[in-house]
């Protein structure tokens, strides 16, 4: 390996229900990662679970047909912080590659929920992204909104229900929150589960989806208003994109619309006030910090006909597409889609080396 280059691995797809759109946004990091200044290690993950090598075309990432290619092999995380890499299986014994960095692409659970952190921060090799702590609290809807309003920060009220066959307790608590109420998995991404709820008549079926993708649910008051996002990226000092805006037309902006906003639009920036696009970055920067995140995150709120500004949630790997909300809104502020890679994986090492 050129000793100038940083060999960085770059891991997609995923055993999670958001498999098919870590491979959209790891084919964009991929496309974008400049040969000249990194060696490119690519770990492709299966639905169920299968660590493999990947050395093929990586427009068969992009369609899906990746794992039938000739040229993969099983892998694994090394351990061992002697080594810091991937261990390769190969027909005729195994390889290792120590690695300068690696970059999760992965979207839902074992990939955003803080797993592969952990893994890769046992392993001594460094993260792009949030950690292994921070992933966790920020996929988790209760504990998050519970950590930013200890923050002063307003936050729907919520309630989160743990037992799927307590009915009765369902019924009561979102008789508590109030009609329209949404129902939503605890941890899960992507809108997958989320109903939004008008009278208890549904409330039944929408929970049962709800717990087909967690373990636990959250009822979660409606805010009126639309939502705002900030794309963050730094570990210490934060450099903050410009504030955007999603306009729906239909009661909330769902799986289907976030991939092809056939009915609702996204503006950059907010078609709102210069001093209020200020207060929402400076919210966003308190939530980012109170929930322990490094790298970069896209922090979503609401913002209210009074001018309220109320958390939803936080994406620490949002998608990575160049047409995504998160390098869409750093452009505006004059970084492009590769040099935002390029900062994130050089934040990655130094925070490292700061831990190491």
């Amino acid at each position: 390996m050129d000793n100038q280059k940083k060999r960085v691995a770059i891991l997609f797809g995923g055993c999670s229900s958001e498999y098919s759109i870590s491979l959209q946004s790891a084919y964009g990091v991929i496309n974008n990662l400049s040969n000249d200044l990194y060696e490119k290690v690519l770990i492709g993950i299966t639905k169920q679970g299968e660590w493999f090598l990947y050395e093929g075309d990586i427009e068969k990432i992009l369609v899906d047909s990746w794992v039938a290619d000739e040229s993969c092999r099983r892998a694994m995380i090394s351990p061992s912080r002697d080594m810091r890499g991937v261990i390769v299986f190969e027909s005729r014994g195994i390889r290792s590659i120590e690695l300068d960095a690696a970059f999760p692409v992965l979207h839902g659970k074992n990939g955003e929920d803080g797993t592969v952190q952990g893994l890769l921060e046992l392993a001594g090799i460094p993260v792009v992204g949030c950690g292994m702590l921070s992933s966790a609290l920020c996929m988790d809807k209760g504990i998050s909104h519970t950590l930013v309003s200890c923050m002063g920060v307003k936050v729907p009220k919520g309630i989160v229900i743990k037992d799927k066959m307590d009915k009765e307790g369902l019924f009561a608590a979102a008789k508590e929150v109030g009609y329209p109420v949404f129902v939503k998995p605890v941890d899960s991404g992507s809108s997958f589960g989320i109903n939004k709820v008008f009278e208890e008549s549904q409330l039944d079926s929408a929970a049962a989806e709800a717990f087909e993708y967690s373990d636990e649910l959250i009822l979660e008051e409606t805010i009126a208003g639309f939502e705002v996002g900030c794309a963050v990226l730094g570990n210490k000092e934060l450099l903050i994109g410009e504030v955007d805006e999603i306009e729906i037309h239909q009661e909330f902006f769902d799986f289907h619309e976030k991939y092809t906003q056939l009915n609702s639009k996204i503006y950059t920036p907010a078609r709102i006030p210069e001093s209020k696009r200020e207060e929402i970055k400076q919210v966003a920067a308190v939530i980012y910090k109170a929930l322990n995140c490094k790298g970069y995150a896209r922090v979503d709120m609401f913002l209210t006909p009074e001018g309220e500004i109320v958390f939803n949630e936080v994406n620490t790997i949002p998608g990575f597409t160049d047409r995504s909300r998160f390098p869409s809104m750093l452009k505006k502020v004059g970084l492009s889609y590769s040099q935002v890679i390029e900062k994130l994986i050089a934040l990655a090492i130094e925070q490292g080396s700061d831990v190491a």
